[in-house]
């Protein structure tokens, strides 16, 4: 069974997913993960990123590996765990921009597909109701205020010992969506047959019960 989870940065699906796959027993698969980690790939082995081209011939090179570790996803890059180098905001505003490459894209998607062939999965990422995982028993867009997004993405950086300032990260944050709307490829949208969830005014745990309740109806 697969549960696809969509929305756009900050708007909390990887914890969601995260602490689903604890509750459930299920594998969590953090594709924003894998597309940083080929952003990571591309930007260590100096290719231009601006040049598609030049991006989609050095995908063929990246090995991205996930592995599990005390209820955690680690993720390694060409057999090296890179799970704590993806996340600064280099990487995040690279990945952006190599997302929406059509042969980026269709390799990664290809890869997720087959993990989540082979075992009961929680994947959450912009595409994924829609392109990814089409027939996912259950669907979930979560959403949530631009400011309290952006808040979270805040306290996020601030937990990793990044200080940016909030109307920094505010501006970034409108410009990611912007990208990822409008891209020409699997652009971030709601599946038809997506449950929408705000996720401004809830916490956590209320969140997680109802898509548990949600997928109960389901099976």
């Amino acid at each position: 069974m697969q549960i696809a989870i969509d929305g756009p940065a900050g708007a909390g699906k990887s914890t969601i997913a995260k602490n689903l796959s604890k509750k459930l027993g299920w594998i969590y698969i953090d594709t924003g993960a894998m597309y940083r980690a080929t952003a990571l790939y591309c930007i260590n082995n100096n290719i231009d990123l601006n040049n598609e081209s030049k991006v989609e011939n050095a995908i063929e090179k990246v090995n991205i590996t996930l592995v599990y570790e005390n209820s955690s996803q680690l993720i390694f890059l060409n057999n090296v765990n890179v799970s704590h180098e993806i996340r600064t905001q280099e990487i995040s505003t690279a990945t952006s921009l190599i997302s929406k490459y059509k042969g980026v894209r269709n390799y990664l998607v290809k890869m997720q597909q087959m993990l989540a062939s082979k075992n009961d999965v929680i994947m959450d990422g912009r595409d994924i109701g829609t392109v990814v995982l089409p027939n996912a028993v259950l669907k979930i867009y979560l959403t949530a205020s631009n400011e309290v997004r952006a808040k979270r993405r805040f306290q996020e950086q601030l937990v990793e010992g990044i200080a940016q300032p909030f109307e920094d990260v505010l501006k970034e944050l409108n410009s990611r969506d912007k990208q990822d709307s409008e891209r020409e490829h699997s652009p971030l949208c709601k599946a038809d047959d997506a449950i929408e969830m705000d996720t401004t005014h809830l916490d956590v745990n209320q969140i997680v019960e109802k898509i548990i309740a949600l997928l109960n109806t389901r099976r």
